[in-house]
């Protein structure tokens, strides 16, 4: 189980309320890989990402992930809301798993500034959520998780709410982030167009109790820019991913 980040071996999980989210689930994410999850609405795909976070445990099954070895250092996580704090600055939201892991903000400073840049908001530290856009207070929340230097980084529909042009720069911009720093991803989405642009593998996930009915490679080169949403292997990957999903709501 060591060769990976995260493994999942015939993971059930069942909640208090009697509702069995996860049955037999089995996946492994490799260290650097990119993994998106797609799936229908209420198949576990978040309590898949929560288990890997250390937030919940498996009713049956067996997990490792950073966060169950080292601690939540190791794991970064970006929600679909931005879960800003609005009487903070973009650099203090940025600042805050650092300040909590002990680091005062004089020290922190290079790696705020960093992350930052990497989100292409470096002239926005003394700006207030309520001054952003959606797009942009959706960069503060991966600068967060960026600024971390995680080796697992996990993204529960964080595009969702945000239009098309906003949504696909924030692709390219999250893939750069992953090829620069290296980290692993897990990344929930509903848009089969979105996980063939970003992953190396798509799994998708039958309807709940959610377990992964297919399994995608997508054969294609880092870097990925629009012109791979429109090449012969996106289109076939699409439709591919399309039909296992609409067989996964079925």
């Amino acid at each position: 189980m060591s060769e990976a980040v995260v493994t999942l071996e015939g993971v059930d999980k069942r909640f208090d309320n009697g509702v069995q989210a996860l049955a037999g689930v089995s996946l492994r994410v490799a260290p650097g890989e990119f993994l998106a999850l797609l799936g229908p609405s209420g198949c576990g795909k978040s309590t898949v990402l929560r288990l890997a976070a250390g937030l919940d445990a498996p009713s049956t099954g067996r997990i490792d992930a950073p966060a169950l070895r080292s601690g939540a250092a190791d794991t970064a996580f970006v929600f679909q809301d931005a879960t800003l704090m609005p009487w903070a600055s973009v650099a203090d939201n940025v600042w805050l798993p650092l300040r909590l892991a002990g680091l005062g903000r004089a020290e922190a400073w290079p790696r705020i500034e960093a992350a930052l840049a990497t989100v292409g908001l470096a002239d926005f530290a003394a700006a207030f959520p309520n001054e952003l856009s959606g797009g942009m207070r959706m960069r503060v929340s991966i600068a967060r998780a960026l600024v971390t230097r995680p080796r697992l980084l996990l993204m529960d529909e964080p595009f969702a709410a945000l239009d098309e042009i906003t949504r696909g720069r924030l692709n390219v911009d999250l893939l750069a982030a992953w090829q620069a720093q290296g980290f692993a991803a897990i990344f929930v989405t509903h848009s089969v167009y979105e996980a063939v642009f970003l992953s190396q593998r798509v799994l998708v996930m039958s309807a709940r109790p959610g377990r992964v009915i297919d399994e995608l490679a997508i054969d294609a080169p880092y870097p990925r820019s629009t012109e791979f949403r429109h090449s012969a292997t996106f289109s076939a990957a699409c439709a591919r991913l399309a039909a296992a999903l609409e067989a996964a709501h079925a």
